[in-house]
């Protein structure tokens, strides 16, 4: 969290990053649209950056993570798909998320759905980046363990993944950082939350009770008051450091590799060919992203457990990205034969 306005609005490095990418992507594409190298003419790039913002990736991304990464999460609470502000973004839900908008949007508005998908494949690596970016600072989506790297990092949010090792220990990290705490803010937080604790498991709470319904809202906020004191503690920060196993920064990987590189190559290819016809960057940008993302897996701490196919495992970000491989490759075989009239590619292109 940046800054807390109020208790009900904050300001999260999340939220600044979309800010932040959706601002650049607009000024890019405004920029393309006034060089004639983008089907759209530049006085509709705002509207068209909104629409998409909310159609294609929230819509996609929320809806996406829910489906890949948190099904069972979504079957025992349904309404968690509402409460964004939790976190949970999947990247490969929001490209869907997009390609599906802007397929309605292109024949609405009668240009090229591969025209308008170039545009937007130019400026996505830097929403992307952005996005890592506030992985990092927020300290989720982090690497696999490795104690030789000399870079890397300890992420107190590992201790709330059963699947990890730090995972096995949570209460005796938030025991220890309230030891070190020395009565200080988090001291005072543990105690409440272990009282509320107690109460809790000897059933001295009633369903629907105002008690419980405090004590839910005093445990949500387990995460964020542990990183706090460990960032403005250094007698926490050591105390939990114990719990904790060092791991790559990958987030910092893959905002270098699937954002800032992978934009450079895509910006390059299009300035280098202003007449490429319409599809190829998009093909280039689904087949470039998909193979940083399968080698960058190699670092990340995989969400869930691991897919075997064709006698390999696989992650899901690797499985997933698999396909996308396919559809780029669709995107340029298409382009570079043509489209033929009343195909699903077709559009008239904007004069």
């Amino acid at each position: 969290m940046i800054v807390e306005i109020t208790e009900s609005i904050k300001l999260r490095w999340y939220g600044f990053a979309y800010l932040i990418a959706f601002v650049v992507g607009y000024f890019l594409l405004k920029w393309l649209a006034d060089k004639k190298l983008w089907v759209l003419p530049g006085k509709v790039v705002g509207d068209f950056i909104a629409y998409t913002a909310v159609c294609g990736v929230f819509l996609g991304g929320r809806i996406g993570n829910v489906l890949i990464y948190q099904r069972q999460e979504l079957m025992d609470d349904p309404l968690m798909i509402f409460r964004v502000w939790e976190g949970g973004m999947a990247s490969h839900g929001g490209i869907l998320g997009v390609m599906i908008f802007t397929f309605f949007y292109a024949r609405h508005k009668k240009v090229s759905w591969t025209g308008l998908g170039d545009g937007l494949s130019v400026v996505a690596p830097l929403g992307i980046m952005f996005g890592r970016l506030a992985n990092f600072i927020n300290g989720e989506l982090y690497g696999r363990v490795d104690k030789g790297y000399v870079w890397a990092m300890q992420f107190p949010n590992a201790l709330w993944d059963k699947n990890t090792v730090e995972g096995q220990s949570p209460n005796l990290a938030q025991a220890a950082a309230a030891r070190a705490d020395k009565g200080g803010e988090y001291t005072e937080y543990y105690n409440d939350l272990i009282k509320g604790s107690d109460a809790y498991f000897d059933g001295s709470m009633p369903k629907g009770s105002a008690e419980l319904a405090e004590y839910q809202e005093l445990s949500s906020h387990k995460i964020e008051m542990l990183n706090k004191a460990v960032r403005e503690n250094p007698d926490v920060k050591e105390a939990v450091a114990h719990f904790l196993e060092p791991r790559y920064p990958s987030q910092l990987f893959q905002a270098a590799l699937e954002g800032f590189s992978l934009f450079l190559i895509l910006f390059i290819v299009r300035m280098k060919f202003p007449k490429l016809a319409y599809g190829v960057l998009t093909g280039l940008f689904f087949i470039f992203y998909a193979i940083f993302r399968i080698s960058m897996e190699q670092f990340r701490e995989p969400e869930i457990a691991n897919i075997n196919w064709l006698g390999s495992e696989w992650t899901m970000g690797q499985f997933l990205s698999l396909f996308m491989i396919l559809i780029g490759l669709g995107f340029i075989v298409k382009a570079k034969l043509g489209v033929k009239k009343g195909s699903l590619l077709h559009c008239t292109q904007q004069k």
